[in-house]
């Protein structure tokens, strides 16, 4: 799917050293574009986040505009497009992307079906798997399955920046969206008691629509069982 057009919104969102010459940033873009799923369309504003420094970048997602996400890149070398799910409006620029930048385009295996209905004739480059570790700039950025939007979302802890990028799993207000194909409410507020709100209430939440929120916040907002 092509873009619609992009939003500003690449300013720089948290600093911390790294007691390197460089400061560990999150940079977020907005982009503008459509989710299409089971019939439906519907227009979005998605957040991009670019985790790195002056030199490198990692990218979680890459919805509707490759050109404005590379923009933002400036020039630094990207390390991976890391996917937190495969709903389009956040993988339809990733092979434009990944073609642009050099970079591998990562998912979770559980959502591969999903992506070839956007990318049927490109495969991801790897695979996104429970614990693995992404490293950037000098720092870890764990990913952490957490399924119920889609089977293959995941969200990704940095905790130098503390902070979790949790896709359309976690949101100001709640629970991400369920009740379309490939989703599960049970499922996606299991992942989230067991494996999001554990994390440090003070944890910073950067989603995939919207703004942000911490892990306290959201606490009284996941039904307990």
């Amino acid at each position: 799917m092509s873009g619609t057009g992009q939003g500003t919104g690449t300013g720089t969102d948290a600093d911390a050293g790294t007691g390197t010459d460089h400061a560990v940033r999150t940079d977020r873009v907005v982009t503008k574009g459509t989710f299409s799923l089971d019939g439906d369309t519907f227009d979005v504003d998605n957040n991009v986040w670019l985790i790195g420094d002056d030199e490198e970048v990692l990218i979680v997602d890459a919805p509707h505009d490759a050109r404005a996400i590379l923009d933002a890149v400036a020039g630094r070398h990207v390390t991976a497009i890391a996917c937190t799910h495969a709903h389009d409006d956040h993988v339809d620029a990733a092979a434009e992307l990944s073609r642009l930048t050099g970079a591998p385009v990562l998912l979770h295996p559980g959502d591969h079906e999903l992506w070839s209905h956007t990318h049927p004739a490109r495969k991801p480059d790897g695979e996104l798997t429970d614990g693995r570790i992404l490293t950037v700039a000098g720092i870890e950025v764990q990913v952490i399955h957490t399924p119920g939007h889609t089977w293959g979302s995941c969200s990704f802890y940095a905790p130098f920046l503390n902070t979790v990028f949790t896709g359309d799993t976690l949101f100001h207000g709640g629970p991400g969206a369920t009740g379309r194909s490939y989703s599960d409410r049970p499922t996606i507020e299991a992942s989230l008691r067991d494996r999001l709100l554990t994390l440090p209430g003070d944890t910073v939440v950067r989603t995939g629509h919207g703004q942000d929120t911490t892990i306290a916040a959201e606490r009284p907002n996941v039904p307990a069982l």
